[in-house]
């Protein structure tokens, strides 16, 4: 819980004050102080602290009250002056002190300790081990720079210090604007979810900041973060993030493909994407992202792009069009009293080139062009100087129809030498500049694609689920046998293929009634059947079947065979893995060996919408198959989707299948029938 005396403190105790602005009490006082906050400071320091507008104490026993304390000592320290805080009153605190959990065992136990008295005095605490807090009542960070704050600039949630800054740093040469800042560190007690908790509640339509950027380490409790998150974004804020940790788990082992392409970055991806949140790889990616969320809103896909650099245009349209957006072609008709009013030479097809004798004034006349015809949603101008002339009256024709069209302008300044002054100029009027057209690009397609709120409507197919809980209920840990996989699929309602388990050859010809030729046959035991040569096709007589049963059982660790009546079709995927506290996510893609060689899957967190299944299978690189080509028809998407969805919603209800894989799927135009099942439990 954020308390209000975080937010908004009528006074504030700043333990480890200092006179020297080296060191991090001396710089957070300075802060403060320069920061112009309203209430009572207490500088708390043994040596004296003679600061302009601070009230000097030896002792925390000489404070009056604090709503606030913000702590710069050591961490063995940290504890006994947060009591006396306490019993004074306090219920805010702000940690700077590193040495708790980040640093060895007796600081994880310092960090317990410390976090059960925040808790036992319903107090908030940001920190340990972080830079602090900005917003506009007080700017509490022992760093700079401290960006002017704009009630309506972004909200950023840092778990780390050092980011933080590097990101306001860059961001403030682009002309990105900030409102509040948490730097939460460890984040021992109040973490992103907290804060984004906080945010949500407290979320005024009239006046609370829209635009969200997050640097994270850590996510503890998805399913508040996935709630608070959503919840913003039906607001109508927009979020971007960056996720870093994730490179350990991707090489973990799996016993199942789905757990082999599982990594944590791919849970990251899926979760961000439910929520509508723009996956960010990088600093300069998150502030371009956080730049196209500053100005108006793009409401399709098709983007005109309007420069006098020929090779900035051919990036552009490369990076856009192989994301998703369009750069349409515009017909010589429409534009020709367009190509009039241009210098000879001037290309108006789309990327519109006006060449490097190009003037404000064409550009003016450019910009009107794009406004007012339909085949355009948005505009991206790029315009530098080769340092010949002044660029001044063309920036300044560009804020002016910034200003004045409903459509939204990315401008993309790149002469940040050149035009120097230009650039200053521009930005101090409330603009953004985008250094870098190809970071622009991607950032543009990534932020248009993050429109869709997935998580909402996610209604459970109709499916057998007392049926689904008796079969875990009666099941062991480890993998299920063939039996049990049969009745979990039937009663999720996925049609598998017919199959005869067994263990005596003398079974084989009342099996052979019950199928029609050719058959297949599966050794039972082994995990990996393929690896170890326990898959057996095209049997076409009972004499065949005897020998490859003698085959089969011979190999280390078999159990019995499995018999299967041999289809036709492509082969397709799906497959579940069990991520800790984020649930299950879900995976489809190409079957069979391309499963292994391309890799191209799809994720999504379990349980899904009909719109987010559909999202995951048209992005896959392999999804001409399913649509058809080349005159070859294409598969039943609509049962594929349907199986998708099942998978979502059988890891939902049966939460201690730890690892599924339906690997191959054979699907044609009509139907959609797994051959291959395998199904881990972990209790």
């Amino acid at each position: 819980m954020i308390r209000p005396e975080l937010i908004a403190p009528k006074s504030i105790a700043i333990i480890g004050a200092s006179e020297n602005t080296s060191k991090p009490g001396g710089k957070l006082l300075q802060n403060i102080i320069k920061g112009k906050f309203k209430g009572v400071i207490y500088a708390v320091n043994k040596k004296p602290v003679h600061v302009k507008g601070a009230n000097y104490v030896s002792d925390i026993g000489q404070v009056e009250s604090a709503e606030l304390a913000i702590i710069s000592i050591p961490a063995k320290e940290c504890l006994e002056a947060i009591r006396k805080l306490i019993q004074k009153g306090t219920r805010a605190f702000i940690i700077f002190s590193a040495g708790f959990s980040e640093a060895d065992e007796a600081g994880k136990k310092l960090d317990k300790e410390l976090v059960k008295m925040i808790n036992d005095a319903h107090a908030t605490l940001i920190g340990p081990n972080c830079i602090g807090v900005i917003n506009q009542v007080y700017k509490g960070v022992f760093t700079s720079p401290i960006p002017a704050y704009d009630p309506l600039g972004c909200e950023l949630i840092s778990s780390s210090g050092a980011t933080a800054v590097f990101i306001m740093e860059s961001a403030l040469q682009t002309g990105l604007r900030f409102s509040n800042i948490y730097s939460i560190g460890n984040a021992s007690q109040t973490g992103v979810e907290e804060i984004l908790e906080y945010m949500d509640q407290s979320f005024d339509p009239h006046k609370s900041p829209k635009v969200k950027l997050l640097y994270l380490e850590q996510i503890r409790n998805p399913f508040k973060f996935i709630k608070h998150a959503v919840s913003l974004r039906k607001k109508g804020c927009r979020i971007a993030a960056i996720k870093s940790g994730y490179s350990e788990a991707g090489s973990r082992a799996a016993s199942s493909h789905t757990g082999a392409l599982t990594t944590s970055d791919v849970v990251i991806r899926a979760l961000f994407k439910k929520c509508g949140i723009v996956y960010c790889s990088s600093r300069d990616e998150l502030i371009a992202v956080a730049s196209i969320f500053q100005t108006k809103e793009l409401k399709g896909n098709n983007i005109a792009i309007i420069t006098h650099a020929g090779g900035s245009a051919v990036m552009l349209t490369d990076t856009l069009t192989t994301r998703g957006m369009n750069v349409p072609l515009f017909s010589p008709e429409d534009t020709s009293t367009l190509q009039s009013q241009l210098n000879p030479g001037s290309s108006v097809r789309n990327p519109i080139d006006f060449l490097a004798t190009g003037s404000a004034e064409q550009l003016g006349v450019i910009i009107d062009f794009c406004e007012q015809y339909k085949p355009v949603d948005g505009m991206v101008v790029v315009f530098g100087s080769p340092g010949l002339f002044n660029v001044k009256d063309v920036y300044e024709i560009l804020e002016s129809k910034i200003n004045s069209c409903t459509k939204p302008i990315f401008p993309v300044l790149p002469s940040i030498i050149n035009a120097q002054k230009e650039i200053k100029q521009f930005l101090s009027k409330g603009r953004v500049n985008f250094p870098d057209e190809v970071n622009l690009g991607k950032a543009l397609a990534a932020a248009f694609a993050s429109r869709q709120i997935l998580s909402e409507h996610v209604a459970l197919p109709e499916m057998d689920f007392p049926a689904i809980r008796a079969v875990i209920n009666s099941s062991s840990s480890g993998f299920l046998p063939a039996t049990a996989c049969r009745e979990l699929l039937e009663a999720a309602r996925i049609d598998l293929v017919k199959q005869e388990e067994f263990s005596d050859k003398n079974q084989i010809p009342l099996i052979i009634t019950k199928l029609r030729f050719p058959i297949v046959m599966k050794v039972t035991g082994p995990v990996h059947k393929t690896e170890v040569g326990g898959v057996i096709l095209n049997i076409s007589t009972t004499e065949q079947a005897i020998d490859a049963f003698d085959t089969l059982i011979k190999i280390p660790g078999a159990n019995g065979v499995l018999v299967q009546q041999m289809l036709k079709g492509e082969e397709l995927y799906c497959g579940a893995v069990k991520q800790g506290n984020f649930g299950h996510v879900v995976l489809c893609g190409l079957g069979g060996i391309f499963l292994e060689l391309l890799e191209d899957t799809a994720s999504a967190l379990a349980p899904m919408s009909e719109e987010e299944v559909l999202s995951m299978v048209e992005s896959l690189k392999g999804y001409p198959v399913i649509k058809g080509y080349r005159n070859k028809k294409g598969l039943n998407k609509k049962k594929y989707v349907d199986l998708i969805m099942r998978v979502g919603a059988l890891v939902h209800i049966a939460p201690e299948i730890a690892e599924l894989d339906l690997n191959p799927i054979l699907a044609d135009d009509k139907q959609m029938t797994v051959v291959d099942v395998r199904i881990k439990i972990e209790k």
